[in-house]
Parts: structure tokens; sequence; C-alpha cells
């Protein structure tokens, strides 16, 4: 069997819809996540001084409305974003319902975010500059990291969290 010497300019291709099933995938299963927490332990519950599943799950809600500013170099500030802002969803179903209408929004406005973009440099939230894929990526990784933290903290409090592998 013939294997692959990767090279400098050697290229791996993902199409842009592969890349939006896969962090549409990713956020199902997130919602999934946020949907098996506990209501009374949602805003109050910690880990070893982590923040609540609240207000990481906030912080991932603010990454995914982030994408008028992937599409479109629209950014919300820093003080404009659900977890430091004073706009804070109040109870896990308002979490959900927005996380539904970000979920919307990235299809929608997907189209707009073209190769040409991505490869933009842009300044996220006023503050982060970089390529606009990079923030992409980030955005992936953010939320990634922080459903891990809502599985632990769902085995935590006795709640068999859903299949990690089960995106659909």
């Amino acid at each position: 069997m013939e294997t692959l010497q990767l090279t400098e300019t050697t290229s791996a291709h993902i199409t842009p819809d592969q890349l939006l099933q896969y962090w549409q995938g990713n956020r199902r299963l997130t919602r999934r996540v946020i949907a098996a927490f506990p209501d009374e332990h949602f805003a109050t519950f910690s880990i070893g001084g982590m923040r609540s599943f609240a207000d990481i799950t906030l912080e991932m809600l603010d990454m995914a409305e982030g994408m008028p500013g992937l599409a479109h170099g629209v950014w919300k500030t820093m003080e404009e974003l659900a977890h430091v802002g004073e706009e804070r969803p109040k109870t896990k179903a308002e979490i959900l319902q927005r996380w539904d209408a970000a979920t919307r929004q990235i299809d929608e406005l997907w189209p707009a975010l073209t190769p040409e973009r991505m490869q933009q440099v842009d300044k996220a939230f006023g503050m982060y500059e970089g390529p606009v894929y990079s923030t992409l990526l980030y955005f992936i990784d953010n939320e990634i990291h922080h459903r891990g933290q809502g599985y632990v903290y769902l085995r935590a409090l006795g709640v068999e969290p859903p299949p990690f592998w089960d995106r659909h």
C-alpha cells in the first residue's frame, strides 16, 4: 500500500458545506448537553472554581452569535456580549431559544462566508485580530472545550450526558 507523503505544497480540502455540517453537528450535540442539564443546577453548580454551566453556555452562545462578524465584519463589542453584558438570558429555556436562533442565523449567513472572506483579517468583538478562518475555528474549539466541561458537570450531578459521538 502506498502512503501519501505530505509536503509544504500538499493541501487538504474541506468544502464550505462540510465545515458548516461539522460546526452544526457540534452545535446539535452541545444543545443536547444544555437541555440535559438540571434546571435547578444550571446557574449555580460549579466544580473547582469553574463558572456555572449557564455562564459557560452564554460564552458559547456569544461565539455563535458572532456569525455576522464572520460573514460581514459586523461585530458586537465585548460589552454587548451576553456573557458579560446586561442582555443575559435568565433561564435555560431562554438560552435554548437564543441557541436555536443563532443556529438559524449561521445557516442563513453561511453563504456570505466566502473563501476570500475566510482569508481576510478582521478584529472579532473589537479585540481579537486574525484571519476569519482562524476565528471560526476558535469558535468551534471553544464550544467543544466548554461542552466537555458540561459533560463533567453532568456526570458529577449523576446525569448521563448524551453520547459525544452522536452529532445528528
